[in-house]
Parts: C-alpha cells; sequence; structure tokens
C-alpha cells in the first residue's frame, strides 16, 4: 500500500525536487541568467494569458500530433506485415538498419528544400525519428510471439481477423506505446532545433528568441512550456495505457507498483 500512495504523488515529487534544485541554483548563482521559479512562473501565466505562449505551443502540439499519427499508422501497418511474412522481412531489414541509426536531424536541409520551410518538412523530420522506432517495435513484437500460440489460437477456430484482435493487438500494443514514450521524447528534443530555422512560431523559436533578447525569464518560461508539454504527451500515453492494456494494469496492481484508481 505504501508503494502504491508514493506512485500517486509521483509526479509531485519530481516537481518538488525540481524546485528545490531550481531555488538553490538561483540562491547560489545570483544572476539573471538563471531566474527565480517565481518570476518565471508569473511572467509564464502572464503569457498564457495574452496568448503569445499558446501560439507557439499550439504550433509545436499540431507539428508533434500530426507526425505521431502518421507515424503510428505507417509503423505499426509496416510492423505488423513484416513480423508476419519473414521473407519479406528479410529483404526490408537490411535496409531498416541502415537507415535506422543515422541522426535524422542530419535530414534537416533536405527535408526544407523538398517540402519546404514551412510545417512539412518539419513533420516528415518527426516522423523520421517515430516511424523506425514503432516499426522495429512493432515487427519485433510479432517475431516474439511464440508458434505455439498461433496454433492454439487456430486451434479454436479463430478467422484471421480474431487472431489480429485477440492475440497479435494485445501483444503489440503495450509496446507500441513503450516505444511511443521514447519517440515522442526524442521528437520534442528534435522538433526545438527544427523550429530554430525558417519560422517564427513554435516553442523552439520562441526560446531561442528569447535567448538572443537576453529576456531569460521569458526563456524559461518556455522552457517551463516544453516540460509542461512532455508531462501532458506522457500522461496521455499512460492514460491510453491504462484503458486499452487493462490486463497489464491489473497486473501492476496486484504487484503494489501502482494504484488501481485512475
Amino acid at each position: 500500500m505504501k508503494g502504491i500512495k508514493t506512485k500517486n504523488y509521483s509526479t509531485l515529487y519530481g516537481m518538488m525536487v525540481i524546485l528545490a534544485v531550481w531555488y538553490t541554483l538561483d540562491l547560489i548563482i545570483d544572476s539573471s541568467i538563471i531566474p527565480s521559479p517565481y518570476e518565471t512562473f508569473k511572467r509564464f501565466v502572464e503569457l498564457i494569458k495574452n496568448g503569445e505562449l499558446l501560439i507557439h505551443v499550439g504550433v509545436s502540439i499540431y507539428r508533434i500530433a500530426f507526425a505521431t499519427i502518421i507515424s503510428l499508422v505507417l509503423g505499426v501497418s509496416l510492423g505488423l506485415f513484416l513480423g508476419m511474412h519473414e521473407k519479406y522481412d528479410e529483404l526490408v531489414s537490411p535496409i531498416i538498419y541502415l537507415l535506422y541509426p543515422i541522426p535524422k536531424v542530419a535530414f534537416l536541409p533536405v527535408f526544407m528544400i523538398l517540402f519546404g520551410i514551412g510545417n512539412t518538412s518539419k513533420i516528415v523530420l518527426i516522423i523520421g525519428i517515430i516511424f523506425f522506432q514503432i516499426l522495429v517495435t512493432t515487427r519485433d513484437a510479432i517475431k516474439g510471439l511464440s508458434k505455439e500460440l498461433f496454433y492454439s489460437v487456430k486451434s479454436l477456430g479463430a478467422n484471421k481477423i480474431q487472431m489480429y484482435r485477440h492475440l497479435i493487438f494485445p501483444a503489440v500494443l503495450p509496446k507500441v506505446l513503450t516505444a511511443l514514450r521514447l519517440s515522442v521524447g526524442t521528437s520534442i528534443a528534435v522538433l526545438f532545433f527544427a523550429e530554430n530555422f525558417a519560422t517564427h512560431y513554435g516553442i523552439g523559436y520562441f526560446i531561442l528568441d528569447r535567448w538572443t533578447r537576453v529576456s531569460y525569464t521569458e526563456m524559461f518560461a518556455g522552457i517551463l512550456a516544453v516540460s509542461l508539454l512532455g508531462l501532458i504527451l506522457f500522461k496521455l500515453i499512460d492514460f491510453m495505457e491504462k484503458r486499452l492494456c487493462k490486463w497489464i494494469v491489473l497486473e501492476k496492481v496486484k504487484d503494489g507498483s501502482v494504484s488501481d484508481k485512475w
């Protein structure tokens, strides 16, 4: 029970630790480069109220959401196909292994030439990051299923649709959500870099613009917005896991690692 209660307040605990470190650095360094948390939160609320920060955050959310949806559709579809068809996997896997390790940020100039300097090039960049993670995870999840499981389901008279519904999707979904957590964190970091080129909107642009203007309080307000954006996205994925993967949540509840209350 103690472990469950601690888990419920883990986010609050993390915030308190970060605030404590932040306040400590502010007192020790005593410089405008690191503004106090109070001044930062105050300016953050002001920027939210006047709508300036909301515009930049909204543009970044749009880019991440659009890229994530496309990556999930393409990555899961191709991953399922390769996992179920070994001969095609042998043809495609060498290409994946060559492209996957390449830092996708290196292709940003190419994407900007091909797709323009607007949203499309930045969305394609994020897709390049998330797609491979989802693809490889989905394919490996399928290949990790023993043949006996497929034989058992077939022996019960399940057709192809029922096999996907009762065996393949439940086996793949938790790992896809885990891959999505890792990919979203990486995509936010990469988007910050991409939004510093040929654009006037996005949280990455906002932070760098405030840095060049030596407006450190607003710069930290932008960093705070990035942190909250990541927190919201991770909590959303956790919510999806609780709703779509209830059998895993029940196992964790039995182990005492999470609470059964949402």
